[in-house]
C-alpha cells in the first residue's frame, strides 16, 4: 500500500492541469493550422467529405477501443496505487490485444464495404472511406496506449503524442504530398495523411509507455480479471462511442442529409469552439486518475474538494477562452477561406454550450473513476438519442443552425441528470456547489 504522504490532492491536480493546459495550447494551434492547411488546399466540398470520413473513422476507433481508454484510467491507477503490478500488466496486455482485434476486423469490412460501393455516396467520398479505414485501429491503440501513460504519471507524454506529434506530421505530409501534387489536394489524400500521421504518434508513445512501466512490475506475471474488466468495459465503450458521437452529430447528421458543405463548416465550427473546452481537458488529463486513486482510498473529503477546484477552473478558463473568440470569430473563419465565414453562427452557438459544460465540470469523470459507469452509460446514452433525433428535426426546419442548438440543449439535460445522479448516489457535491455545501449542510443542520 502507498504510504499517506503520496496521495495526490487537489493542488497537485491544479498544477498538473497548468503543464496540461500548456501542452494542450499547444496542441489547439497545432490543429487549427493543419485544419487551415487542409481547408487551403482543398476547398469546401473535399474538406467536408474529409471531415465527414474523420468523423465516422473517430466514432469507430472508439467503438473498437472498447472503453478501454477510459477504464485504464482507472484500474491501472488503482492497481498503482495498492501495488497490484500482476494486474496492471494484465489490463494492459487485455485492453491492447482485444483493441487491436475487433479494430482490424472493423477496418477490413469497412474496406470491402468503400471498394464494393456500399460505402460513400460519391466517389470522392468512398476512395476517402478505403483509405481512412485502418485509422479505426490506429486511433484505438493510440488512446489505449495514452491513458496507459497518463494513468502511470507521464501527462505531457500522453498528451503530446496524440495532441501535437500528429498534427505536426499530418501538416508535414500534407504539405509535402501539396508540393508534388499538380492539382488540388481532395479528401482521399487527406485521409492518407492522417493515416501516415497516426502512426508517427502511436510509435512516439509506444516508447514512452514502455519507459514509464513501473520498474518492479518488470518481473511480475500477468494475472487477468477479464469477469470486472468486461462488466465494466462495455458501459464505458457505450459511454465513450455515443460521447464521440454527441460531439460528431452535426457533421454525421449534414453529411447525411447531403450537406457535405455544411459537414466541413460545422466540423470547423466546432472545432473552433472546443478550444473554450481545453481548460476542462487539460484538467481532466490529471483529474481522471487522481478520482480513482482518492475514491479506492475512501477519501471523500478531498474528493470534494477537487470535484469544486476543478469546476470552478474550468469555468473561469472556458469563459476567458471564449470571449476574444466570440469576438473574433468572422475574422477567424476567414483565414480558412471566404466559404468558411457562414460558419459564424454556429460557432457561436457552441460556445454557449461549452460554457455551460464547464459550469458543470467534468462529472462523467466522476461517476466513471467511481464504479457508476453503468448509470453514466444509461443517461449519456439517452441523451446522445435525443441530441440525434433533435437535430435531424431542427436542421430540417432551422438549416446548419439547428444541429448546434440541438448538441448545446442536449448537453445541458445531460450534464443536469449527471449532477442529480452524482449528489444521490454518491452524496457528492456536484460542480461548484461544493465550494458552499458544508455552508449549506450547518444551516440545514441547525434548523
Amino acid at each position: 500500500m502507498a504510504n499517506a504522504d503520496e496521495i495526490p490532492d487537489s493542488d497537485n491536480v491544479v498544477r498538473g492541469g497548468f503543464v496540461a493546459f500548456a501542452v494542450y495550447a499547444a496542441s489547439a494551434a497545432l490543429t487549427y493550422s493543419s485544419q487551415l492547411v487542409a481547408a487551403r488546399l482543398m476547398g469546401a466540398t473535399s474538406f467536408g467529405v474529409y471531415a465527414y470520413v474523420l468523423a465516422w473513422m473517430t466514432f469507430l476507433a472508439y467503438f473498437c477501443a472498447l472503453g478501454s481508454d477510459v477504464s485504464l484510467l482507472r484500474f491501472v491507477a488503482a492497481y498503482k496505487a495498492t501495488r497490484r503490478w500482476d494486474l496492471l500488466r494484465g489490463i494492459v496486455r487485455y485492453a491492447e490485444v482485444r483493441t487491436a482485434t475487433v479494430g482490424l476486423s472493423v477496418a477490413a469490412i469497412g474496406i470491402l464495404g468503400a471498394v464494393f460501393r456500399c460505402i460513400g455516396t460519391t466517389s470522392e467520398a468512398a476512395h476517402a472511406f478505403a483509405i481512412g479505414f485502418p485509422l479505426t485501429p490506429l486511433l484505438a491503440l493510440l488512446w489505449i496506449r495514452c491513458s496507459t501513460v497518463r494513468a502511470l504519471g507521464g501527462i505531457v507524454s500522453a498528451i503530446a503524442p496524440e495532441r501535437i506529434v500528429r498534427e505536426m506530421a499530418l501538416i508535414g505530409v500534407l504539405s509535402g504530398f501539396a508540393l508534388v501534387s499538380p492539382t488540388r489536394i481532395g479528401a482521399p489524400i487527406a485521409m492518407l495523411s492522417t493515416v501516415l500521421a497516426a502512426i508517427v504518434a502511436l510509435a512516439v508513445v509506444s516508447v514512452s509507455r514502455r519507459r514509464l512501466f513501473p520498474a518492479g512490475s518488470q518481473g511480475e506475471h500477468r494475472s487477468y480479471d477479464r469477469e470486472l474488466w468486461c462488466r465494466t468495459g462495455l458501459p464505458l465503450m457505450i459511454i465513450t462511442a455515443v460521447e464521440i458521437l454527441w460531439n460528431r452529430t452535426g457533421i454525421i447528421v449534414l453529411g447525411w442529409l447531403g450537406d457535405t458543405r455544411g459537414a466541413g463548416m460545422y466540423s470547423l465550427a466546432f472545432n473552433i469552439a472546443f478550444v473554450a473546452a481545453l481548460p476542462r481537458t487539460a484538467i481532466n488529463a490529471v483529474y481522471a486518475p487522481t478520482i480513482s486513486d482518492l475514491f479506492v482510498r475512501n477519501r471523500t473529503a478531498e474528493l470534494q474538494a477537487l470535484v469544486a477546484k476543478a469546476s470552478f477552473l474550468t469555468l473561469i478558463g472556458a469563459f476567458a477562452m471564449s470571449l476574444p473568440l466570440w469576438l473574433l470569430t468572422e475574422p477567424i473563419l476567414r483565414l480558412f477561406g471566404p466559404d468558411f465565414a457562414a460558419a459564424a453562427l454556429l460557432v457561436r452557438i457552441l460556445l454557449i454550450g461549452q460554457v455551460i459544460a464547464a459550469a458543470f465540470g467534468s462529472q462523467l469523470y466522476v461517476m466513471t473513476m467511481t464504479g457508476e459507469e453503468i448509470p453514466a452509460a444509461a443517461i449519456t446514452l439517452s441523451t446522445v438519442a435525443i441530441n440525434f433525433l433533435s437535430a435531424v428535426w431542427l436542421t430540417e426546419s432551422l438549416g446548419r443552425s439547428g444541429a448546434a442548438v440541438a448538441t448545446v440543449g442536449t448537453l445541458v439535460l445531460w450534464n443536469v441528470a449527471m449532477a442529480f445522479f452524482i449528489w444521490r448516489r454518491l452524496r457528492l457535491w456536484p460542480s461548484m456547489t461544493g465550494f458552499i455545501a458544508p455552508v449549506f449542510s450547518r444551516s440545514i443542520s441547525q434548523l
